[in-house]
């Protein structure tokens, strides 16, 4: 094949791959392009538009209108500039692609952006669900390919840790591509299919239902069963002789339980498998699961044992319910003291439906996490460590595409951010493998002098919009304003 003349080729040195691109061609990553000899952004760069100073949730511009009159600090304070499309800088021995300042409620402000380039990141997704997904520990499969584990789970939904340095660099190719593209995917709000070893399949999308073994979640369980058990037990009262929660990891009854007792219910001979904690709260009563309440049952029945003759009475009434009510039986004890499964009365079916209202809708939660170290401070400050400390000092915001962030205690510089808070497709890739992310530094230009910044870098916000393609998106509603005054603190007080 013929090699393209040495002047069609523009070298990208936006990351460690050093992309040469052809005129009219993208690189590797799809986020760089040769356009007519010169190296360029594919992607608009995005602004925030301050809520009641737009009218539309996204809105594409090019802003040629707005001269620059020389001054660093021009006051505009319902536009805040993200890093997404911003570029980078990799590896950063250089200014960050942009240090735009702007003037808030009369103070000199200014926001250093740039598109990270993170080896050391990874997702942490909260499924609300009581089914059982996995073993904790065991390995989390995207296409074959070990991407994360199960970790410890949460009350009322199951928690997987994806990603990371040693699934995105330390493995195969192959496992850090599919790693790599699993992570931009749950990022950027899409559908990823994940596998559990000895576990489920689970279809996890940012801020949608997750889907079960092909079976879409509707809701989150209202609490365990010894929960239920205390928020529920009044509505029982006077209409059924015992009730039964069924859950993986507490069990109620409520004859024995606390709540039950405060109200005066007789005792009525029941006995459950599983290990006896405090009064009416029984753990392991079944392996778990995606049967009732997380356990690995069908029948509620298998976790009862032989009612005590000298308590129990034929006639006697039991509801058993998982911590959804999505599984519910009523029985009631024949002349041997077995439970024979009746229709539910239309007195007990409001007790069961309330259980469904007060559980949440089960939504997939991914939050982004990412260690911003290493060369990507250097294209804000020449002392990296000002950085740093500036940020443990609450002196400067971290915010990740305008959503807010928050910043890990300890060493460095590790954030988490909610991705449905964040502008659409905001995270990228490089092909070492690594992901993209935007990450802006957002302070007092004293304070930003102080920590010696690239003072000579800095421009004002009006030239930043003027100067290339963009796009301005509208502030969510749940996320506070970046430049709002009351996250910059001096001497222990908001700015004035």
């Amino acid at each position: 094949m013929a090699k393209a003349p040495a002047h069609d080729l523009v070298q990208c040195d936006a990351c460690p791959v050093r992309c040469r691109i052809k005129v009219g061609r993208i690189g590797a990553c799809d986020r760089y392009a040769n356009h007519d000899g010169v190296l360029a952004r594919v992607d608009p760069l995005t602004f925030v538009e301050k809520a009641e100073a737009s009218g539309t949730r996204l809105v594409p511009f090019l802003s040629k209108t707005e001269e620059w009159n020389g001054d660093i600090v021009a006051p505009r304070g319902d536009k805040f500039i993200t890093a997404v499309g911003a570029g980078t800088t990799y590896p950063d021995y250089k200014p960050a692609p942009f240090i735009v300042s702007s003037q808030i409620e009369g103070v000199d402000m200014v926001t250093v952006v740039t598109e990270g380039i993170f080896s050391y990141c990874g997702v942490k997704i909260k499924i609300d669900t009581d089914r059982h997904l996995g073993p904790e520990q065991n390995t989390v499969r995207c296409e074959g390919e070990a991407i994360g584990h199960v970790t410890t789970g949460e009350y009322g939904s199951q928690m997987l840790s994806l990603g990371g340095v040693n699934h995105l660099t330390g493995g195969s190719k192959q496992e850090g591509k599919v790693t790599c593209q699993a992570l931009m995917d749950l990022c950027n709000g899409a559908a990823v299919e994940l596998a559990v070893d000895d576990g489920v399949t689970v279809v996890v999308q940012a801020g949608k239902a997750p889907v079960i073994n092909g079976e879409r979640e509707e809701r989150m369980r209202v609490g365990c069963g010894s929960a239920t058990i205390g928020m529920f037990a009044m509505q029982w009262q006077g209409l059924v002789d015992d009730v039964v929660v069924v859950d993986d990891h507490i069990t109620g009854v409520l004859s024995e339980h606390e709540a039950g007792k405060v109200l005066g219910i007789a005792p009525t001979g029941i006995a459950i498998n599983g290990r006896r904690s405090t009064p009416g709260r029984y753990f392991n009563v079944a392996h778990p699961g995606t049967g009732w309440g997380g356990t690995s049952i069908s029948d509620p029945l298998t976790i009862l044992r032989d009612f005590d003759p000298k308590v129990a009475k034929p006639g006697q009434s039991l509801l058993m319910v998982s911590t959804t009510g999505e599984n519910f039986a009523y029985f009631v004890l024949d002349d041997a003291l077995k439970p024979v499964e009746t229709a539910l009365p239309e007195t007990l079916r409001t007790s069961v439906e309330r259980i469904k209202e007060n559980c949440e809708p089960a939504l997939c939660s991914v939050l982004f996490i990412g260690g911003a170290g290493g060369s990507l401070r250097a294209g804000v400050t020449e002392n990296p460590v000002q950085l740093t400390r500036s940020v443990k000092d609450t002196l400067t915001l971290v915010t990740s595409g305008g959503a807010p962030c928050y910043v890990w205690p300890g060493g460095g510089i590790t954030y988490m951010v909610d991705v449905t808070r964040m502008p659409d497709n905001s995270f990228g890739y490089v092909p070492t493998p690594a992901i993209v992310a935007p990450i802006e530094f957002t302070m007092r230009l004293d304070d930003y002098a102080a920590l010696g910044g690239h003072m000579g870098a800095v421009i004002p916000l009006e030239k930043a919009v003027a100067g290339q393609g963009s796009r301005s998106v509208e502030q969510m509603s749940q996320n506070p304003w970046p430049m709002a005054s009351k996250h910059f603190m001096w001497g222990g007080k908001t700015l004035p």
